[in-house]
């Protein structure tokens, strides 16, 4: 036997070397299940007596009573043989390990009237419970799925939780603001893992920056919809990158806003989640396109859960504040509705990008391009904002007010008996005569380039309106199979319809290159 595993079974349960040697004979010198019989049983009788207490209380006797020495025989009926070895059945009055292990059982589990019994363990059945669970009491409000879902997303979560990562926690003790401190406190420690609690200053950043727990649907994806057709609440998704600030920007000032938050809880239900969390990959997967840009966040969308259509969208910085964001919810709201006889606003289809043609575009142009497209390098994609095709009337691809603008001048043209546009007012019948070559101070030169590709260059006075531009090509248009054709005059991104009452000083057309479209 071991003299150190000795010393450690003594130096933990403070008993006596003798009973620690004999608890590690009865476990085959197991520290481990020795030390646990110890504190099971602490106080086993043993049938064997060690050899040094025999001896000495033989010895301390030896006066009066003498040892005496058997014979052979005796030895062999007491179960020893004249080798001196021990049958392996014997009835001798010392106790095998067999023996002494069924006596062990006997006293721990089935013993005598004398000794203390533990009451047999209850017999318990319990079911193993998957994703997909779907069983339970239907009148139920515990969502056996969701509960699972929630459980298995905790063990995948990303990352440590922290002050600026913050776990989903219960969201009755967030509701009021004079619920129980200490309770709060506590949650708050679980939602950071701690982290709140190595301070003053870390729990009150935690409080800060902690998303919002009261506000949010803790239901999966489809929970949300149902619930959200049950009410007729729009369900607003907020996707986070914890490493991005702009992010925490949003739990400190716009969800603990009160204003947001009662118009969030009386129109929406809200979700939140982590650009990691497994909970909101089916809404990352299916809607947001450019969750691997920085650029993109802070992400929040507002989508009908009648038919699951993404319509409306805020991308990327800046955040707003509460006060236009409040008002930009309020907007949507008033433009939109889930009752089931309301018309809702229906997206224009997104105008597509002129191709542009490099050969006809002048060095001033091409410098211009080189230089914004470096700028949008530096920028990741955003996704768009559904809700701003909707603002876009489908003649001209102008704005809602531009559009509104244009309707009231058509309406005043058609009091005065004319619908024309402000092309169609052009003259046609205005020749222009150039001016002779002089001071580049009176006298411009301007390159118009057509669809032949070869330019034209032409000399106006500085002082003549842009509108003289068009009913030059109006009367003489230069380009072969293009008269009477309505066209667009662009420069450097600019349609100079615009400016037709601007002079072409002011416009900063001397020495420019205009682009020529027919429509």
């Amino acid at each position: 036997m071991d003299d150190e595993d000795v010393l450690n079974f003594v130096a933990i349960t403070s008993c006596d070397p003798q009973k620690a040697a004999q608890y590690l004979g009865l476990t085959d010198n197991n520290l481990e299940q020795a030390i646990q019989l110890y504190f099971d049983s602490p106080n086993l009788e043993f049938g064997v007596t060690s050899a040094a207490p025999q001896a000495s209380t033989h010895t301390s006797s030896t006066a009066h009573n003498p040892i005496e020495i058997d014979s052979d025989e005796d030895m062999s009926d007491a179960g020893i043989d004249t080798q001196g070895n021990t049958p392996p059945t014997h009835h001798g009055t010392v106790e095998d390990d067999a023996a002494m292990a069924r006596r062990l059982q006997e006293e721990m589990y089935g013993g005598g009237p004398e000794t203390d019994v533990r009451a047999p363990m209850q017999r318990t059945t319990e079911t193993l419970v998957g994703p997909g669970a779907n069983w339970g009491p239907q009148d139920s409000e515990a969502d056996i799925d969701a509960l699972v879902q929630e459980q298995m997303a905790r063990r995948r979560l990303p990352g440590r939780p922290g002050i600026f990562n913050q776990r989903t926690t219960q969201t009755s003790v967030w509701d009021s603001a004079g619920a129980d401190s200490s309770a709060r406190r506590r949650e708050l420690a679980t939602a950071t893992g701690g982290a709140s609690e190595s301070s003053n200053k870390s729990n009150m950043l935690a409080e800060l920056y902690r998303p919002p727990f009261e506000l949010m649907f803790q239901q999966s994806w489809d929970k949300a919809r149902d619930e959200g057709k049950e009410q007729e609440k729009w369900i607003i998704v907020n996707i986070q990158d914890p490493a991005i600030f702009d992010c925490q920007i949003l739990n400190r000032d716009i969800w603990k806003n009160n204003d947001i938050k009662l118009t969030v809880r009386e129109n929406f239900i809200f979700m939140q989640y982590a650009k990691d969390d497994p909970r909101g990959q089916q809404y990352i997967n299916y809607y947001f396109h450019a969750r691997d840009s920085q650029d993109a966040y802070p992400h929040i969308a507002i989508v009908d859960p009648r038919t699951g259509e993404q319509v409306k969208v805020w991308s990327g910085p800046p955040v707003p504040n509460p006060v236009e964001f409040h008002a930009q919810l309020h907007e949507f709201l008033d433009r939109y509705s889930l009752k089931a006889n309301a018309k809702n606003p229906v997206a224009t289809r997104k105008p597509e990008r002129k191709k542009v043609d490099v050969d006809r575009m002048t060095e001033e142009e091409m410098l211009e391009m080189a230089l914004q497209n470096s700028l949008d390098n530096n920028k990741g994609p955003k996704d768009d904002d559904p809700d701003a095709l909707t603002k876009v009337t489908s003649a001209g691809g102008k704005g809602k007010a531009k559009a509104e603008e244009e309707t009231v001048e058509a309406t005043e043209s058609a009091t005065n008996g004319s619908v024309d546009s402000p092309f169609a007012q052009i003259s046609t019948s205005n020749p222009h005569t150039e001016p002779a070559p002089g001071d580049a101070k009176v006298v411009a030169r301007i390159q118009f380039r057509g669809p032949s590709g070869r330019p034209i260059v032409r000399r106006f006075n500085l002082a003549d309106p842009v509108r003289r531009l068009y009913e030059w090509i109006k009367a003489e248009n230069p380009w072969e199979g293009k008269q009477g054709e309505d066209f667009d005059l662009v420069c450097m991104g600019k349609n100079l319809l615009e400016s037709l009452d601007s002079t072409i000083g002011e416009a900063r057309l001397g020495g420019a290159s205009v682009m020529v479209e027919f429509i």
